[in-house]
């Protein structure tokens, strides 16, 4: 007859008291939590993009279901093809229109700045202030040096094409089959958070929509009545600083001061009556985008604080780029929606129990 079998001892990596096991437990969750913001750290940049993609597709989605309001019969993949054909048309004509004019307008700006200082020492001067104490050479440098990073983000969004096609290509796959990939986060989450998670991307997915198609608008507005506005005081450069005014509305809080102290530069040179002009334009313009347009999209998506948009984009902005820079505000409000979310299911569970 056998023997029974001996009791197993304790390996080395056996706990045998519970309260070494539960803050073994813990601990490990924090090394846990601290390897996964290590690996998002190394892979920030795919990240970035794949969030970038993301926030394309969705563009490209409301843009498709603004379509289908017009052409409701027309099957989903014309409406998107016809939204991708719209985009690169623009983006040619952008390249082909921009690409020699921003680096020839650039050139100038340096220029421009160190005419106005000059006309300002000379003013001042003018008026009995003494201009001794102050280093006009080292202002005009750190000017010129914020106009050159200006010129060189600006650069980097027309060169980065590598970036850009795969954020391309990425938002063409996530706009062709989105339902593949929700159900595919919502299979590798337990069994009871896959509707709440459903229910999450949804609205994640219409207020991106909404965001971005109020980005739009204002860009679009913004970028013509500049464009219009300067044209008929026939202020040089009209039409590449509506391009510029256009093209940072899409940078809320950021880009608009940067768009308004070029045009207000240009204007300077001008004369006196040019200058304030171009003041009164900025101003106009910023205030019908901050009072109608902000206000008619923000009531239909995540209504954003300005100082948490602004401190996100200085931090994005800091740590992955222009990229980071330019989804700042759609990662702030896709974080929101989901510890908004996550708030309904807590509250929920409570009322249940």
């Amino acid at each position: 007859m056998d023997e029974p079998d001996a009791p197993a001892k304790a390996g080395p990596t056996d706990i045998t008291d519970d309260l070494v096991r539960r803050e073994a437990k813990k601990a490990a969750v924090w090394l846990g939590v601290a390897g996964m913001f290590a690996l998002a750290v190394l892979l920030a940049q795919p990240i970035m993009v794949i969030i970038g993609g993301i926030v394309f597709a969705a563009m490209i989605d409301g843009g498709q279901r603004l379509i289908s309001r017009v052409a409701p019969g027309m099957p989903r993949g014309f409406r998107i093809t016809l939204v991708l054909v719209s985009a690169f048309a623009f983006l040619i004509w952008l390249v082909i229109f921009a690409g020699g004019q921003i680096a020839a307008q650039a050139a100038q700006l340096p220029e421009v700045i160190q005419t106005q200082l000059t006309n300002l020492s000379r003013w001042a001067q003018g008026h009995g202030v003494t201009m001794q104490n102050l280093d006009l050479q080292g202002i005009a440098s750190q000017v010129l040096g914020s106009v050159g990073q200006v010129t060189r983000a600006l650069g980097g969004v027309l060169n980065g094409f590598t970036t850009a096609f795969l954020i391309f290509i990425l938002s063409i796959y996530f706009v062709l089959e989105p339902d593949l990939y929700r159900r595919g986060v919502a299979w590798m989450l337990p069994e009871d958070s896959r509707a709440h998670w459903e229910g999450t991307a949804l609205r994640m997915g219409k207020a991106l929509r909404m965001l971005l198609f109020g980005r739009l608008l204002g860009m679009t507005v913004e970028g013509v009545a500049t464009w219009l506005l300067l044209a008929w005081w026939g202020v040089p450069m009209a039409a590449l600083l509506g391009l510029l005014t256009g093209l940072l509305a899409f940078l809320p809080n950021i880009g608009a001061p940067i768009s308004g102290a070029l045009m207000i530069m240009v204007g300077f040179s001008g004369g006196t009556e040019m200058g304030l002009f171009c003041i009164a334009v900025y101003i106009v313009v910023q205030t019908v985008d901050g009072n109608i347009i902000v206000p008619m999209v923000a009531k239909r998506t995540v209504d954003l604080a300005p100082a948490l948009v602004l401190g996100a984009q200085l931090m994005f902005g800091l740590l992955f780029g222009i990229l980071g820079l330019m989804l700042a505000d759609p990662i702030v409000a896709m974080l929101k929606i989901a510890l908004e979310r996550q708030a309904e299911r807590n509250s929920a569970n409570r009322t249940d129990n």
